[in-house]
């Protein structure tokens, strides 16, 4: 007994468990759904007011250009001859009730309206004026409501009027047995049209009210089918869908970047500045064991950012200490010495070519220990040279003299070139543009180098809006350096540069 009692007990309160897990399973996949449709909703919030604004004038004008209808109601009730016997007269209630059902349909024919067409001398035919007129039986009852709809009210009234003074006769003519017997069935008219005033049709305030919830649907469902159609990499999350190559940076959107693409050297103190800390600090700690000491950026698609993202990047690395070389391995567009204010004019072609020695083509900038090996001459097969034995020779130089080598390298999908350099330096960081490069672009570039057996150390998404859904969050707010002491310590770093 005590056993069963247990076991009772058990069930009891063990199955609620299971289902209020399975619960917040459901939950929990809910409130993430009402999540995605939120951020839609936030993110293309224009395209929803657009369309409901749209569909609202819509609204607003066809209701506007619609005739206005009005309609005239007349009632009728439909009785039996009179009857001093009781079962007699329920027979004949019977039996009107179910008259009034046929005679409904009656109203709407050539009988009826024929006459009335002929006496109001109307322009119409009887099919035309069958369908402005609408006859109904209220449930249980021996009346019927006969509603006549036409753009004149005044119309309306008459037509109303006539045909209820013409169904009576009708009634009458159809009803009788044989000439000169009365009917049995009569149709009395209880209430008479007046000319209505209000018109029943448009009713701007449906019409309306209607067209602000069609445009938000419609809205609503155009900015889903635009962000399902959106396939460019807006954040982790979209770049967690193409590969799982982790996120080691992000560094937000700042439109002054293309005057200013140094801004690690121009602010040191913004949060630009500090996400290329963090990522110096995150590359740190990528295979700590097996270290790499050159590292190729690359990205998916030209306007990325890798050539800023690298120049920025050397330069936070040899704040920290270290001695940095950064190659432009750009053979055909090369623009980080435009970057960074340097000579181009030799650079890593003409090492490779043997008319150059390394250490007379290495450039210091800024008094710092970031040394930059400019691209040199565009040369006419920028691949082959930079596979060549020639490259891998220079390059493990650089790796003996330099705590780490940084080599910006055109887009993956335009050229080989990065794919080529993958295979001989110790790591890739792919560049991922916010909003710039699409994820199938992105698969295919990890492919490319996955083909060729490259190492890839991480992504940096690049270009993260500062606004909307998808924006930056910057924790380094309540800690940016006060107004009041920036402006102090100006004179001051001005009269130590100047000394």
């Amino acid at each position: 007994m005590r056993a069963t009692l247990w076991l009772m007990f058990s069930l009891q309160y063990s199955c609620p468990t299971v289902r209020s897990h399975a619960s917040v399973g459901e939950r929990i996949e809910t409130f993430v759904e009402l999540k995605d449709y939120i951020r839609v909703i936030r993110k293309r919030w224009q395209i929803i007011v657009a369309v409901t604004l749209v569909v609202l004038a819509g609204a607003a004008l066809a209701t506007e250009l619609s005739p206005k209808v009005y309609e005239a109601t007349t009632r009728l009730f439909v009785s039996t001859s009179g009857s001093s016997d009781s079962s007699a007269l329920l027979s004949g209630s019977n039996f009107t009730q179910q008259r009034v059902l046929s005679y409904a349909d009656v109203i709407t024919t050539p009988n009826v309206l024929d006459p009335v067409i002929k006496t109001l001398q109307l322009n119409t035919t009887a099919a035309k004026l069958g369908a402005q007129i609408t006859a109904t039986v209220p449930l249980n009852t021996v009346l019927i409501e006969v509603a006549v709809q036409d753009t004149n009210p005044r119309v309306a009234a008459q037509v109303a009027d006539a045909v209820g003074k013409q169904f009576t006769r009708t009634v009458a003519d159809l009803e009788s047995v044989s000439k000169g017997q009365a009917s049995p069935v009569k149709v009395t008219v209880v209430s008479t049209p007046t000319v209505p005033t209000t018109p029943v049709s448009p009713k701007p305030t449906r019409n309306l009210a209607l067209g602000v919830v069609l445009g938000l649907l419609l809205g609503l469902g155009l900015a889903l089918l635009r962000d399902l159609l959106d396939t460019t990499i807006k954040n982790e999350r979209d770049c967690a869908e193409v590969t799982g190559a982790t996120v080691i940076g992000g560094i937000a959107f700042d439109p002054g970047a293309a005057k200013s693409p140094l801004l690690v050297q121009a602010d040191p103190n913004s949060p630009r500045a500090e996400a290329f800390r963090t990522l110096r600090t995150n590359l740190q700690f990528v295979d700590a064991a097996n270290h790499p000491r050159s590292i190729v950026f690359t990205s998916s698609v030209p306007s990325e950012g890798k050539t800023t993202t690298t120049a920025n990047l050397a330069i936070t690395m040899a704040a920290s200490g270290a001695r940095v070389c950064v190659v432009e391995g750009d053979l055909r567009r090369p623009r980080l010495l435009e970057y960074m204010g340097m000579d181009g004019s030799v650079g890593l072609t003409n090492v490779l070519i043997g008319q150059a020695e390394l250490g007379d083509v290495l450039q210091q900038f800024a008094e710092s220990s970031v040394y930059v090996l400019g691209a040199g001459s565009v040369p006419p097969n920028p691949s082959e040279l930079l596979g060549s034995a020639a490259m891998i020779e220079t390059l493990r130089e650089l790796e003996s003299r330099f705590d780490v080598v940084i080599i910006d390298t055109p887009p993956l999908l335009p050229v080989t070139d990065a794919a080529v350099l993958s295979t001989i330096a110790g790591g890739t960081v792919v560049v991922v543009g916010a909003g710039r490069v699409d994820r199938d672009h992105l698969a295919r570039s990890l492919q490319s180098l996955e083909a060729v057996k490259g190492r890839v150390l991480g992504l940096v998404l690049n270009l993260i809006p500062t606004k909307g859904t998808d924006h930056y969050y910057n924790y380094r707010d309540g800690y940016a350096p006060k107004r009041e002491h920036q402006k102090s310590s100006r004179p001051k770093q001005r009269a130590k540069a100047a000394s």
